[in-house]
């Protein structure tokens, strides 16, 4: 799967958007034209709309996901996952308009939901669930952690991987998700640190899973701390598909570009082929097997 140094296999971005009212099915055109093969899909939610008032509003908006994967695989031949779940800013957004109680108890039943429809099949991931990336009052961090934790133990229930929006306050930020993991009976490995830093080593991580944010830099980081790494890590952009924040995020040839430059930079240090190969398949194919199965 290595031609002349060009990585030819398989390229997997773990986590990224699509809005069938911006560049959706173009998107992923790029993505495969660049040498993409397969996306995790993640559920976005109508920050600018209206946000779900009611269970109702969440089967909608999933059920909207779930048809534009399927409209992805037939289209572009592109392996599509699906990773469904109320976002955390959703919760906090919605706890201002009707207060943290109800907020909390529709945020649980959303999860509910998208429990079920992974067990059905039409998902296979929990997400992007988590607490606020920003910083809020004491009480409402206290209450967004209460809810993280009961996420997770859902998820630890039935044996579900999640992926986790939360803020960035470096290793301390793994750490604390890791010893909830623990309280929930969660395989750490099983919690997938989303956006996550290009830093992958044990100490970094927690045992944490991550999907490394490919942005500038991303490259030296990886190779920097991989040998030192026993975690489970794969690629993201978060492309969001909104073309009112350009540059916000990622585009959809990052991941791609990023493996081949990932490829270059092992060899240029050392690595044998062999070696190489092995990390990247399991990057961008054994691992999100396993994970997503």
């Amino acid at each position: 799967m290595l031609e002349n140094g060009i990585w030819t296999g398989p390229i997997m971005d773990q986590h990224i958007h699509l809005d069938r009212s911006n560049r959706f099915l173009s998107a992923i055109e790029e993505f495969s034209q660049s040498g993409g093969t397969a996306i995790m899909l993640v559920h976005k939610p109508g920050f600018s709309g209206q946000l779900p008032l009611d269970l109702d509003g969440y089967r909608d908006a999933y059920s909207q996901t779930v048809s534009m994967a399927e409209v992805v695989r037939k289209k572009t031949g592109i392996e599509v996952g699906v990773t469904l779940g109320p976002h955390p800013v959703v919760w906090d957004l919605q706890a201002n308009q009707m207060g943290v109680k109800k907020s909390t108890e529709l945020h649980i039943e959303a999860v509910g939901l998208a429990l079920d429809m992974i067990e059905s099949g039409t998902a296979s991931c929990l997400g992007e669930v988590g607490r606020p990336h920003y910083q809020v009052d004491n009480e409402r961090w206290g209450h967004a952690n209460e809810v993280l934790q009961e996420v997770m133990s859902m998820a630890a229930v039935e044996k579900v991987p999640i992926q986790l929006h939360v803020e960035d306050r470096g290793k301390e930020t793994c750490r604390e998700l890791a010893e909830m993991c623990d309280s929930a009976g969660l395989p750490r490995s099983n919690a997938i640190r989303h956006f996550s830093p290009a830093d992958i080593s044990t100490e970094f991580t927690s045992g944490l899973s991550s999907t490394v944010n490919m942005g500038k830099g991303s490259v030296t980081g990886l190779v920097e701390t991989i040998s030192k790494s026993d975690s489970k890590w794969g690629m993201e952009t978060d492309f969001l598909d909104d073309p009112n924040r350009p540059g916000a995020v990622l585009g959809p040839k990052t991941v791609p570009k990023r493996t081949q430059r990932l490829c270059s930079a092992l060899l240029e240090s050392g690595w044998e082929e062999d070696d190489v190969v092995a990390l990247l398949l399991n990057i961008h194919e054994v691992w999100p097997k396993q994970l997503y199965s």
